[in-house]
């Protein structure tokens, strides 16, 4: 059966199943279906803005959306790298079902490891897979991608995968330069010395404005805050003033996290900036879907696709309290700030510590359009409209990590589980167990597997049998080298 029929049948069942699922009380009442906006940032860290707990970046209104919505403190990426939790994303599969476990085309493996590379793990989104954009365009929803794609080249790209509207996404996993000519497919140059960040917001309300008489699904993935490490020159001024204005600390710039240097102190003018930048154009989508008077009707969810950037690559920002960044299984390479904004369900200023995941979004989608879930499309997401309802009772025992690569910011292949406050990290290399109490040591300093090594061995069985329940591909260990001749 090919990809289109299998795709065909599914959607049909999906369509003929809504009638089926009680829909949201809101959208019941209203008559219409909700609108959404889901802004994902390109290596954000969870404490990159203001509501956060940043004091050096400014970012009023992403604050001004937390304050509107409900703030989750333990959301986490799929995976510490982008491309794998983007598919997670529209997916709700996690990177280890789908073998997607790295950056595409993602590769960095030493010498001298002593674990073998995963020769066959996959390097696009299969066509195959029924994306949300998809099943919330068969339900008759105008579907938007803006920005950042990575999941593929042609014929991977946005509009195979149900997306109507397509401006920026590409195979591309960074900008070559975030000022026009950009040099991005599916992005034409427009003026030169024009900012990335502001095109893309331009984008984004030009899709709102074309289908504001029709409910619109718009996934608005900005290429920042990823390098290049480019802003704007008064935003760079701007912060370069603030850095020296500001007051010394006694924690040092820089650590150690194994063999890099991580930074631990928020002062890069530059990354600064393009926070700002971002923060800019979440305001203005904003007030486009305000001036329109569809932000009664719009739930938007603000997340990022893996931790801030600290431990390479010009190591732009800290995450402290939260130890390491991207590439590491530590908290600071997978949580992430993460806001959703349900106009009339969500309480204003609310705050969700309930640890979910970026498989959670697409059932959270599907339940909130009004839409059921198909047994023939395994999905390791559960829906989180019970938490953004403020109900009691919902509830997941673990979540569970896959990362069988070495990273570019100097993680090596680890797994992870978290269940409740307890931490697991498993390293491939040399089976290393790693025991943390997240409630107790935020920053993951005081291992206890040595103390503990029943709760560790616990621990390590579920992930191991979580693996296997997925597939998960492991890297094998090396055959010693023989020497010698006959005898």
């Amino acid at each position: 059966m090919t990809h289109t029929l299998k795709r065909r049948r599914f959607l049909q069942t999906l369509a003929a199943s809504a009638a089926a699922v009680a829909m949201p009380r809101l959208v019941r009442a209203a008559g219409k279906k909700p609108n959404f906006v889901f802004f994902l940032l390109d290596d954000l860290g969870w404490r990159d803005v203001g509501c956060f707990g940043s004091t050096f970046y400014e970012t009023p209104n992403i604050d001004r959306l937390a304050r509107e919505g409900m703030r989750f403190t333990d959301a986490y990426a799929a995976c510490p790298v982008c491309s794998p939790t983007r598919a997670s994303i529209i997916t709700g599969k996690n990177p280890a079902r789908l073998h997607l476990t790295n950056f595409l085309v993602g590769q960095r493996w030493p010498a001298d490891s002593p674990i073998v590379n995963i020769p066959n793990w996959q390097k696009f989104l299969p066509l195959e897979e029924v994306t949300i954009a998809e099943a919330l365009k068969e339900a008759g929803y105008a579907t938007g991608y803006v920005g950042k794609w990575h999941l593929g080249n042609t014929p991977y790209t946005p509009e195979a995968q149900g997306f109507d509207f397509n401006a920026g996404g590409c195979h591309m996993g960074l900008p070559p330069t975030y000022f026009d000519p950009y040099g991005i497919p599916k992005l034409p140059n427009r003026r030169p010395g024009e900012y990335l960040t502001d095109r893309l917001a331009d984008e984004a309300i030009r899709f709102i404005e074309a289908h504001r008489d029709e409910p619109f699904f718009l996934y608005f993935a900005h290429y920042a805050v990823h390098v290049p490490l480019q802003a704007k020159d008064d935003r760079t001024a701007k912060y370069a003033a603030k850095a020296g204005a500001t007051a010394a600390t006694d924690v040092p710039e820089f650590g150690r996290e194994g063999r890099n240097k991580v930074r631990q102190v928020q002062n890069h003018p530059v990354y600064a900036g393009m926070v700002e930048s971002v923060d800019d154009s979440v305001g203005r989508v904003m007030k486009k879907l305000a001036d329109l008077g569809l932000d009664d009707n719009t739930i938007l969810f603000f997340f990022s696709d893996n931790g801030g950037l600290s431990t390479a690559e010009g190591w732009p920002t800290s995450n402290l309290p939260l130890r390491a960044g991207k590439g590491w299984l530590y908290e600071g390479g997978i949580r992430e700030p993460t806001i959703i904004k349900w106009p009339g369900v969500t309480p204003p200023g609310s705050v969700c510590d309930t640890p979910v995941i970026s498989d959670d979004f697409y059932p959270t989608f599907l339940q909130i359009a009004g839409l059921g879930l198909r047994p023939e499309q395994p999905m390791d997401g559960t829906s989180l409209v019970p938490l953004l309802r403020r109900e009691s009772g919902w509830r997941r025992d673990t979540l569970h990590w896959h990362y069988p690569h070495y990273s570019n910011q100097g993680g090596a292949p680890a797994g992870a589980v978290r269940q409740g406050d307890w931490k697991l990290v498993e390293w491939y290399e040399d089976g290393r167990l790693e025991l943390y109490n997240l409630r107790d040591d935020l920053g993951e300093a005081n291992d206890l597997a040595a103390a503990m090594p029943e709760k560790a061995r616990e621990l390590q069985k579920m992930l191991a049998d979580w693996r296997q329940t997925v597939g998960a591909q492991m890297p094998a260990r090396k055959e010693p080298t023989r020497t010698g001749g006959k005898g």
